[in-house]
């Protein structure tokens, strides 16, 4: 699988309990430890010490960014949802695929009941990827 966002590289690797804090905080856009603790709240039982150990783990990975406002910080992320899906998903596909999209895509589409709608979705997603790869090719050829 050829790399297609050198960003992915630069994304931390985070754990699940994180991921649901930087979820937190990505549709927080920013926020202080009580915004993401009340964010939180009706789906974990976590106390405010649990997700405060988070929030420094992640902001020590580079996850978060914190300025000082008044007594309390405010964090904001310091990497893009999409660019953390990508890491993972890359992560994902090296460990359990040796990194092979193909076997993975494939096996899914055979095991799931996808709906008319998702396939026509992913028919649109190869269409645009085939496009794309077919223009790039093209303009890359010299004259």
């Amino acid at each position: 699988m050829a790399e297609s966002d050198d960003h992915a590289s630069n994304a931390p690797r985070i754990t699940d309990a994180e991921w649901k804090v930087m979820t937190a905080f990505w549709e927080l856009g920013s926020g202080s430890l009580r915004d993401v603790v009340a964010h939180l709240s009706d789906d974990t039982e976590w106390k405010p010490r649990t997700v405060q150990s988070l929030v420094r783990r992640l902001t020590e990975k580079g996850a978060l960014t914190t300025v000082a406002n008044g007594r309390e910080f405010l964090y904001t992320p310091a990497i893009q949802q999409e660019q953390c899906q990508h890491h993972e998903s890359r992560s994902f596909l090296g460990r359990v695929f040796d990194g092979q999209l193909v076997p993975f895509l494939a096996g899914f589409v055979e095991r799931e009941n996808l709906s008319a709608s998702e396939i026509a979705d992913l028919r649109k997603l190869l269409d645009k990827a085939s496009d794309d790869e077919s223009s790039s090719s093209s303009s890359s050829k010299p004259s």
